[in-house]
């Protein structure tokens, strides 16, 4: 492959990931933000017997959304939101492979003299252990405590940018944590909130009662997204900025220093 087209193949497939990422960062931050104000109003309305409806603006209409209990249509008729997330992980997966895998970007021998393809067998491993350790956490005793879980989660991500940075490039180190947070969001929303969507959907076109554990997994998980795709944001910018991030002196403590100021901007954002 010449320099010429592996450049535009990067350019095209980097075009499709931010905007597939945005139409899924966007979405689920506009559905969790639904999830807050719905919560406050029915905590408003406890006790009138009235439903709550939230009234929004936009684009020349008014829109109103209310929240519903049960399924009013056709199963086939619920749409879903899931492909967004796939796409974002699989053009995520194909950079991967042009900028580091296929490329002199993973290795840097003054850092780790190891070859390229166990460099790719540790940085894919990785990706799948971060999500095993992880979703191992949040099904735990741990994950049912908000502060232990972060606490947990920031000891984890602090001992793997460490380790990362002593076997990658630090460039490289930087784009693999961000990729371990894409990885578990991806999963996130097809190994635990689609299942658990899909029990919820046939449940009520049955009209039986769905257990309201499964409605609370997805919408755990979903939150947890939400805390991680601004720390995910974070690392790709902050890889055009080397002398202050990667290439610093101090490059793994600023990279958790990047992960809990995404972490706060993110709680910002949800409860504006």
């Amino acid at each position: 492959m010449t320099s010429s087209i592996r450049e535009w193949l990067n350019l095209g497939v980097r075009l499709f990931h931010v905007f597939a990422a945005i139409m899924w960062v966007g979405q689920t931050y506009y559905f969790t933000w639904l999830d807050g104000q719905f919560s406050r109003l029915e905590k408003k309305a406890a006790g009138d017997g009235i439903p709550p409806q939230l009234w929004m603006v936009h684009s020349g209409g008014f829109y109103t959304v209310a929240k519903q209990k049960s399924l009013g249509v056709a199963r086939e008729q619920v749409r879903w939101f899931r492909w967004e997330a796939l796409m974002t992980w699989v053009s995520g997966m194909v950079l991967l492979v042009l900028v580091y895998y296929s490329s002199s970007g993973l290795i840097d021998p003054d850092v780790a003299s190891i070859s390229q393809a166990a460099g790719i067998a540790i940085g894919l491993a990785v990706l799948a252990g971060g999500w095993i350790i992880y979703d191992l956490a949040a099904r735990s005793p741990l994950g049912r405590s908000e502060a232990m879980f972060a606490a947990f989660s920031l000891s984890v991500i602090a001992v793997l940018a460490w380790g990362l940075m002593h076997v990658f490039s630090g460039r490289a180190a930087y784009i693999h944590l961000g990729a371990v947070f894409g990885t578990i969001m991806t999963a996130n929303v097809w190994f635990r909130i689609l299942p658990s969507q899909r029990k919820m959907i046939a449940a009520a076109a049955a009209g039986a009662r769905f257990d309201a554990s499964l409605s609370a997994q997805a919408k755990l998980r979903s939150k947890h997204n939400t805390f991680l795709a601004v720390p995910v944001v974070f690392i790709m910018i902050s890889n055009h900025f080397p002398v202050a991030t990667y290439g610093n002196m101090y490059a793994w403590e600023i990279l958790v220093a990047l992960v809990l100021i995404g972490w706060a901007a993110a709680k910002v954002i949800r409860e504006a």
